[in-house]
């Protein structure tokens, strides 16, 4: 007997190369079948998804969701209702000083999935508000790798990678030296970085010239004056060269982190994003981010074909956390799932730079399945 019965949706599954009209069967917390017409009466429960895309659950790689533990931590059970997120990735919100704060009252507690990269700062992001904003990391003092270390390897359950933030912003006069000891890390644990890379110094050159195979540039379709693109719109060579070596792409919108104009460039030359995420946190959950599925719209109103865009935040994204269990739905997966509709509204998409698309239509959540059971109950 099943625990759940998906019937009669449309199913988006990139990692099986499935795009038909099937039923999705779960039982136990994982997916039990796939197949066009599965008897009801095989199941306790049974939801009618027709008219409906069923994907995989969808895995946003770069979130802030550290909520009442640092400023910029947003609610990661609110962000799941209205976009469909299984599973929230965060970004360095913690660092070796409050990582077990961050597992007891917020991962633990959370019925989404929260895993993370563990900031290679021992504060983690402590200081990001409107008002208030001082980089982890200009103070190399708090970029000790034993302790990182030691925090990591004691909860590499949740933990994905090592995340450093450097830049004029994040790093201050640290200059690259944060990233380097977080590859140390990594290189440690086996996982990768994520980087962060705000305004110069370093270069974006001189941040993906270190980046091995496997790790992430994040925010990687940046406006001027850290673009992956020059004034003529051709690719910088260590933007191709990062990506032939297998650095991973992600996105991560945020508040500055993402530029139409930058992302029509690289799209037209045949460079796309691996990973589509949100960076949603405090300052951009109102806009421009707001979440994944506002992410994901933007890139259908730009062009991206549909199916490219839900393996940007499923499979792909399972690939680059090393989740094989995760972002699909073949048998034996972990049993998530997320319903989407697509809304014939018009919306006005808004890059960090104020340009503006508009589009007659974007996903919207019609319902989400998180190990095997529909959520929220209600």
């Amino acid at each position: 007997m099943y625990d759940l019965i998906l019937k009669g949706g449309r199913v988006i599954d990139p990692s099986q190369h499935i795009d038909a009209a099937l039923d999705v069967a779960f039982r136990g917390g994982k997916v039990a079948e796939l197949a066009a017409d599965i008897a009801p009466e095989k199941a306790r429960s049974v939801k009618t998804v027709a008219g409906k895309i069923v994907t995989p659950g969808l895995i946003d790689l770069h979130t802030h969701v550290y909520w009442g533990g640092t400023s910029l931590g947003v609610d990661a059970d609110a962000i799941a209702r209205r976009s469909g997120t299984t599973t929230f990735v965060d970004a360095g919100s913690a660092g070796a000083g409050n990582i077990a704060g961050f597992r007891k009252h917020v991962i633990e507690p959370s019925r989404p999935r929260i895993l993370a990269y563990i900031n290679v700062s021992f504060a983690g992001i402590f200081a990001f508000s409107k008002n208030v904003m001082v980089g982890e990391c200009g103070d190399m003092r708090l970029v000790n790798p034993h302790e990182c270390l030691r925090a990591a390897r004691e909860n590499l359950d949740i933990i994905v990678g090592v995340k450093a933030r450097i830049g004029a912003k994040a790093g201050g006069n640290s200059g690259i030296a944060p990233l380097h000891l977080a590859i140390e890390v990594a290189d440690q644990l086996g996982l990768p970085v994520m980087a962060h890379i705000d305004m110069p110094p370093p270069s974006q050159k001189d941040v993906l010239e270190i980046l091995r195979p496997g790790d992430v540039l994040t925010h990687c379709f940046r406006p001027f004056p850290v673009a992956p693109i020059r004034a003529d719109r051709s690719i910088r060579e260590e933007v191709i060269a990062a990506r032939e070596r297998g650095v991973i792409f992600d996105i991560g919108h945020g508040y500055g982190g993402f530029s139409f104009e930058s992302c029509r460039a690289m799209l037209e030359q045949g460079i796309t994003a691996d990973a589509i995420s949100s960076d949603v946190h405090a300052l951009c959950v109102d806009g421009p981010a707001f979440d994944l599925l506002a992410v994901m719209s933007k890139f259908l109103a730009i062009g991206m074909p549909l199916n490219d865009v839900i393996r940007a935040a499923t499979s792909n994204v399972a690939k680059a956390l090393r989740k094989d269990d995760l972002g699909s739905l073949r048998v034996g997966a972990t049993g998530d799932a997320t319903i989407l509709e697509m809304r014939n509204e018009t919306v006005e998409h808004v890059d960090v730079v104020g340009e503006v698309i508009r589009s007659d239509e974007q996903l919207g959540c019609a319902g989400m399945i998180i190990g095997g059971a529909w959520w929220p109950e209600d």
